[in-house]
């Protein structure tokens, strides 16, 4: 489960996923309801990627707001089946989420202490995920949202340590630069290596407590 992270600076969509920006608002930490940046193929301009400003949390057509609070992680088990995801993931509206990091709780002092989790090499982490597209988000606006995609990492070196003792440990589907152009255009669904543990090895893990949460309004922005 991922339920916090930061997403990738300006720099990082440049430099690492070739994308463009033009404007740059977003919290410096994105929290399920947050607006956070995704990539995608551009939905007007067949073979190019866009980046777009999108909600964290899957909101499908039938949905309120609200149900972003629910939906910010997708189980590749149930992908396909589940209200909030199928629709999504059957017709491949596949996308990565730029992060610098993510964080989870590490429960081995008793009590819940956020971890920071990043690369080992120091660079972003694409996390492969699903979008999808409301016509009448908040305000009557259009809303484009997203959910991460995870998998089960009860054996992971690294992730078993996180989430409350006896809870199923997951891990976020983490993608390397030399698959996200398949993974966006749909071709890695089945794809083993796409859906198995990232190696703890390329990962790092250090305690981060979680600062004073800001109240930040969640927007809308058309697809």
């Amino acid at each position: 489960m991922c339920a916090n992270y930061t997403p990738s600076k300006l720099r990082d969509l440049e430099a690492h996923f070739g994308v463009h920006v033009s404007e740059w608002n977003f919290p410096p930490e994105a929290f399920p309801g947050y607006m956070a940046p995704l990539i995608r193929q551009a939905r007007h301009d067949p073979g190019h990627i866009e980046c777009a400003p999108a909600c964290f949390g899957m909101v499908p057509y039938w949905g309120d707001i609200k149900l972003a609070r629910q939906t910010y992680n997708a189980r590749t088990e149930t992908v396909a089946s589940k209200p909030s995801f199928r629709h999504a993931w059957n017709h491949k509206q596949f996308c990565i989420i730029p992060a610098s990091n993510i964080f989870e709780p590490c429960y081995e002092t008793g009590k819940p202490v956020r971890w920071r989790i990043s690369h080992a090499k120091e660079r972003p982490i694409g996390i492969g995920g699903i979008w999808e597209w409301k016509a009448d988000g908040p305000d009557g606006l259009p809303l484009l949202s997203f959910s991460m995609l995870t998998i089960n990492a009860d054996r992971h070196p690294l992730m078993q340590r996180f989430h409350k003792p006896g809870e199923e440990k997951r891990i976020v589907v983490i993608l390397e630069p030399q698959q996200y152009h398949d993974w966006l255009e749909g071709s890695l669904e089945d794809d083993a290596e796409v859906f198995a543990p990232y190696p703890a090895d390329q990962l790092v893990a250090v305690a981060d407590p979680l600062p004073p949460r800001s109240k930040i309004k969640t927007s809308a922005n058309a697809a």
